[in-house]
């Protein structure tokens, strides 16, 4: 099965590395692709003296992604609300960019890793729920209210993307998904490169809650929202394709990193139409 998904296409690899070392998907016996089971005949597996076969690997499925997408939310939460209770005020702001530096080094490992790294997976999850305890509170601290409005906009959004997608409303074409990568990575080098300018003084309007910074806003939500449709085929692929049950630690990564990236979107937008007082 051909998925237009490069990293996929990566774990696909590794999957059928894995089958041809014998470490195929659990099943009926003597079907294509499950292992074969023979008597425990001399010079055979499972007769004494014989190596024993390599265990048959579990398949991952969709249940799988959602109890790990549900599990590193989890963690999340946990690591968002020890950062809102335990980091100062006035330290909000180092540990929103250490944890956003340390998050996307984490991030980019994961990401063009050839190995899923449940590991990996969940320091990601810790990091990111610094960074979102941090922001969470800054803009609380700013804005009575703020952080249930955007976590009640973020769910919202992502369940209705996941109807659209079940729908079939919304498909991951391959022009689709070639388009989604090329806008997502024009968007990252902007605001980096925007994050850059900003702590040498220089203001973009990006960010500062004008017109501009509004339409950027909006724009960043709409792909962040669209970005689903691209885990949503990035799970569908990852089941078709017989990856073994602990690639869904990468799929849920990728649904998290959605997750996170809309939510600080949202509440950036929403603080823009809060008012002064």
């Amino acid at each position: 099965m051909k998925t237009s998904n490069p990293v996929l296409a990566r774990l696909g690899q590794a999957a059928e590395r894995e089958r041809a070392a014998g470490y195929a998907p659990s099943g009926p016996y003597g079907q294509p692709g499950y292992p074969q089971q023979v008597p425990p005949q001399a010079g055979y597996p499972g007769a004494p003296g014989f190596p024993s076969a390599p265990p048959a690997v579990t398949p991952m499925s969709i249940d799988d992604v959602v109890v790990k997408t549900v599990t590193l939310l989890a963690i999340v939460g946990v690591a968002a609300a020890a950062a809102w209770a335990l980091v100062p005020d006035m330290f909000l702001g180092v540990a929103w960019i250490g944890a956003a530096v340390v998050g996307l080094v984490l991030g980019l490992i994961i990401s063009f890793s050839r190995m899923a790294n449940p590991a990996l997976v969940v320091a990601y999850a810790v990091v990111e729920g610094v960074l979102v305890g941090a922001v969470s509170k800054f803009f609380e601290s700013l804005y009575d209210g703020i952080v249930l409005q955007a976590v009640t906009a973020t769910f919202g959004v992502f369940f209705v993307m996941a109807m659209l997608y079940k729908a079939r409303v919304i498909r991951a074409t391959p022009k689709f998904v070639k388009g989604m990568i090329a806008v997502m990575a024009g968007l990252f080098a902007v605001m980096l490169i925007n994050l850059v300018l900003a702590l040498f003084g220089v203001n973009t309007g990006l960010r500062d809650g004008s017109p501009l910074a509004i339409g950027f806003s909006i724009v960043c939500i709409v792909v962040a929202s669209l970005s689903f449709v691209l885990s949503f085929k990035e799970v569908e692929d990852g089941v078709r394709m017989g990856l073994p049950q602990r690639y869904s630690w990468v799929a849920a990564f990728g649904i998290l990193v959605s997750l996170i990236w809309l939510y600080i979107e949202m509440l950036r937008l929403l603080s823009y139409f809060q008012g002064d007082d």
